[in-house]
């Protein structure tokens, strides 16, 4: 007699993804503290026509949303990245199996935490890859960012396809 698989997650399926996580912020804080070593704030090395190294620093949200705000945005956004990282947990341990969707959280996961240890330690967010064209800034932005963005984008297109599915 054979039994069904189960469907249940087990704590096993997410540990890659908790793996995948933990290199995102290895990484990040890495380059972070590079960029501390060895930039004073302002600090610039062009690196192409398009692209230098800055050290920058955030004390907002994406594109410094609120970064003008009196201090307490550290604290908001601190507490917005500790909640999503155990939302993201409780999602991996729910879906494990789901490997787009998996991918997707654990680079959201790594890098909202990396974001968080820098509010927790700087009171701002370390940004060091600045994109130029045309004299045009975008904001800069680190690993953390990075790795956020292109889960945002697994995120969607993982919903795309579970659409095109049904």
């Amino acid at each position: 007699m054979t039994t069904a698989p189960t469907l249940a997650p087990t704590r096993a399926g997410i540990w890659p993804w908790l793996l995948l996580a933990l290199v995102v912020l290895v990484v990040d804080q890495v380059t972070k503290t590079l960029i501390l070593g060895n930039y004073s704030l302002g600090d610039v090395t062009v690196i192409t026509g398009f692209f230098n190294i800055v050290r920058a620093h955030n004390t907002g949200a994406a594109f410094s949303f609120l970064a003008d705000a009196a201090g307490w945005q550290r604290w908001f956004f601190t507490l917005i990245g500790i909640a999503a990282a155990i939302f993201i947990v409780w999602m991996l341990r729910s879906h494990p199996g789901q490997k787009l969707f998996s991918f997707a959280m654990a680079s959201i996961l790594g890098g909202a935490i990396g974001n968080v240890i820098d509010r927790m330690m700087h009171g701002y967010v370390v940004d060091f890859l600045d994109f130029h064209l045309g004299g045009r800034h975008f904001p800069a932005f680190n690993v953390a960012d990075s790795a956020i963005t292109v889960g945002a984008i697994c995120l969607i297109l993982d919903e795309l396809r579970r659409m095109r599915r049904k």
